[in-house]
């Protein structure tokens, strides 16, 4: 495929995801607009419980607002723990390097030690006092 064609294909699909995302938005706008401006329908009060001579106010939804809240707090939450993993991605990948440098000094104390001894017993290797010793240090 020649490269400009992908690029060609690549601009349309940023300009069409574009324009989707500017038509979610004004949308969204416009509902919020709606319920702010109090044109949700609502329903009718029971007959029986009006009084006569005071006016009708409108009961909030507590419903409403507490969906609202929790998408914003899971949101945030979302993008606390993304920042939060974030920022100690770097000291994770650090703390496994150090934790591989440890781990491999040590192995290399207990490999030098038991080269050293393997060393000292080398001529009982076939058969001799220390033979099992030289096995046990190989």
């Amino acid at each position: 495929m020649n490269p400009n064609e992908i690029g060609k294909k690549l601009g349309i699909g940023v300009r069409v995801a574009g324009r989707i995302a500017q038509q979610r938005v004004q949308e969204s706008a416009r509902v919020k607009a709606q319920t702010a401006s109090g044109a949700a329908p609502q329903t009718a009060p029971a007959a029986t419980s009006q009084t006569p001579g005071y006016p009708q106010q409108a009961v909030p939804d507590y419903g409403q607002r507490g969906r609202e809240l929790g998408k914003r707090s899971r949101s945030f939450s979302r993008a606390a723990g993304r920042g939060v993993g974030g920022f100690l991605r770097p000291f994770g990948r650090v703390g496994g390097i150090l934790w591989l440098e440890i781990t491999g000094f040590f192995f290399g104390l207990f490999g030098l030690y038991f080269a050293t001894d393997m060393w000292r017993t080398r001529l009982s290797y076939l058969a001799g006092p220390q033979h099992s010793r030289f096995l046990i240090a190989a």
